[in-house]
């Protein structure tokens, strides 16, 4: 996207941080007006995260600003919120090229730019990684800077909470600002709370301060005594006790879209000496009214047009696995109270908002805690609840140990629907489904299933929900189902048992999940046999031996990792079977899945139908 001086004067000027900090003071409230308009206009090109990067807009310019990035190191969390550090750090003229296939990446990501110092995708990570830096700083004593920017959700994680408290023991120079865009104590907001913070960060308070430590280091009672008084006068003003307790000296909150104030606050709290913590409130979506009044629903977008002030919706299409998830949520809690839907604040991602909106008494958002998630379901299901845990593929990874020791070692019932499971698209391989189907194979207990249309996962619910005898796991793709029609009668499917689609010879398919149509469609062309296994554990062993005694060639199809995945279980049981038999693997290779339209990355990898048809052509004439 080239960029229109004559609409964009001081943004013009400020391609890369260096020329940013060229620029007088004065002119820095146009450019982050500047910056937010070119943030509308290149979101509304690609599409992409919107509502964060709105809010973040003036934090962003202040940050460069005052910080010798990237000698000093800046650390995004997440990086929904990190579009207009993109933008300010020489990558603006390829915005419109985000989440697509070669494109900038969607989050922070190291290879891009010596900028983005952490890559990022999940919430939490930025106080260990700015810490960890901090030391190294330290050791170097080279003078360097480390800031972490954390959102107020991904302040629920408990990771946060484990740095915070490691950084307050090390005290080492560095500081997190706290980018609050919650409204509930926006009242704390304005001239006043501004004016403490720059009293609070500045000269001649830090000396007071640091001095009168030295003065009371011989009198432990008074200093003590004066601790405590600091804190209280400081907790009349602002609610920072929990995070002086964390040994953070807690500076704000303070206007987030102030560019004046945040320079001269971040100038004084710069020199400042151990952890430093800055609160600052922002509105998601600030400047682009559609965005402040729906900030959920406006967190990420298609391509569309800004000036109309409204999100493009398209016509009328399939479910998605989501909602079909949803409305099996709602038919089976309206059968029975005791189902208790969980989420790790993945409401409207899973599928959750009418379920929680019709039983509000079952439903459970944990936050960003996905470790506090699958234990709280573990500890409902000790006392007789039915938990169904909705979370992602790439955020169950973050609760393992949790599933391992808390769910599956005591044989829990504990309902695991798993969304985003297989190739994600635009997001990228931070959160690529590529793994769960083979972490969660070598746990003990577990059951997984693999529904290859809307229907089976219907009933693969229904089956896992009946399920006592330990924790199921049901695993979908994201996006639109098939078109099967939807039975509503829920029947519990026979545990471990696939079926046989299509009847063919010398070749057989063995497909785990939604690649069924292009498996078939491929076996169309070899006259081959296609199996639905529907079960990744336990497998179906009377099939499988059944198929490798009338077959010359097997083929597993599944859209996970093949290192341990669902064909790998295949090979597993043929040994223990001692059935030599030439297997073809298809799945997805030994690599981390790059961004692109799921379209593009599915056919690239081969697990299309021409795909599979050519692997297995290859397979064939080697």
């Amino acid at each position: 996207m080239s960029l229109d001086i004559s609409l964009f004067p001081v943004l013009a000027k400020a391609n890369t941080p260096d020329e940013l900090r060229q620029l007088p003071q004065a002119q820095l409230p146009q450019l982050a007006d500047e910056l937010r308009e070119f943030l509308l206009k290149s979101v509304g090109m690609s599409s992409g995260h919107f509502a964060s990067g709105l809010g973040t807009v003036e934090l962003t310019v202040a940050l460069h600003y005052v910080y010798n990035t990237p000698f000093d190191r800046l650390i995004w969390d997440v990086g929904h919120q990190a579009y207009p550090h993109k933008i300010l750090t020489g990558r603006r003229d390829r915005m419109q090229t985000i989440r697509q296939k070669n494109g900038l990446h969607p989050f922070p990501w190291r290879e891009e730019s010596d900028y983005d110092t952490f890559s990022v995708g999940h919430s939490g990570t930025s106080v260990s990684a700015a810490l960890a830096m901090a030391v190294a700083a330290e050791k170097e004593q080279a003078g360097r800077k480390v800031v972490a920017v954390i959102g107020d959700g991904a302040m629920t994680g408990g990771m946060v909470f484990e740095a915070m408290n490691h950084a307050g023991d090390l005290k080492n120079d560095m500081l997190v600002v706290l980018n609050d865009n919650e409204m509930s104590i926006s009242e704390n907001v304005g001239a006043l709370n501004n004016h403490l913070a720059q009293l609070m960060s500045g000269r001649l308070y830090t000396t007071l301060r640091e001095g009168g430590k030295k003065v009371l280091k011989g009198m432990p009672a008074i200093k003590e005594m004066a601790r405590r008084t600091e804190e209280h006068l400081k907790g009349m003003v602002v609610p920072g006790t929990l995070f002086e307790e964390l040994g953070f000296n807690y500076i704000g909150p303070i206007d987030g879209h102030d560019v004046d104030a945040l320079v001269e606050t971040m100038r004084n709290m710069r020199g400042l000496k151990g952890p430093q913590l800055l609160h600052i409130m922002t509105k998601k979506g600030r400047g682009y009214e559609p965005a402040e009044k729906d900030p959920i629903g406006w967190h990420a977008v298609p391509k569309f047009d800004p000036s109309q002030f409204k999100k493009p919706t398209s016509a009328p299409g399939l479910p998605t696995f989501s909602q079909v998830f949803g409305k099996w949520l709602c038919d089976m809690a309206a059968k029975d109270s005791k189902l208790l839907g969980i989420t790790p604040a993945m409401r409207e991602g899973s599928g959750m908002v009418e379920f929680s909106q019709r039983f509000p008494e079952q439903y459970f958002d944990a936050a960003i805690a996905e470790q506090h998630a699958v234990t709280f379901a573990a500890g409902l299901a000790c006392e007789g609840y039915k938990p169904v845990v909705a979370i992602y593929s790439t955020f169950l990874q973050r609760g393992y140990d949790q599933l391992i020791h808390d769910v599956a070692l005591q044989k829990l019932p504990v309902l695991f629907a798993i969304d985003r499971g297989g190739i994600v698209g635009a997001d990228g391989p931070t959160h690529q489904g590529a793994f769960d189907l083979s972490f969660m194979r070598c746990i003990p207990n577990m059951v997984i299933m693999a529904p290859s249309d809307e229907n089976e996962c219907r009933q693969m619910f229904y089956t896992g929900y009946c399920y006592r005898d330990g924790p199921t796991a049901v695993r979908y793709p994201r996006g639109s189902a098939t078109g099967e029609p939807q039975v509503e009668e829920m029947t519990a499917l026979p545990i471990g048992k696939g079926l046989i689609k299509r009847q063919g010879q010398k070749i057989a398919l063995l497909n785990f999940g939604t690649t069924l149509a292009a498996a078939l469609s491929a076996a169309e062309q070899l006259d081959a046999t296609v199996a639905d296994m529907r079960f990744v554990k336990p497998l179906d062993v009377e099939l499988v031996r059944a198929l490798a005694g009338s077959h010359e060639v097997l083929v597993t199809v599944e859209e996970n990792a093949i290192m341990g995945g669902a064909g790998s279980g295949v090979l597993e049981l043929l040994q223990q079977l001692k059935l030599p038999k030439p297997v073809l693997q298809i799945g997805l290779p030994d690599e981390f899945i790059k961004h692109g339209a799921p379209a593009e990355v599915t056919a690239e990898l081969r697990l299309d139908a021409a795909g599979i048809l050519a692997q297995i052509r290859d397979f064939l004439d080697a």
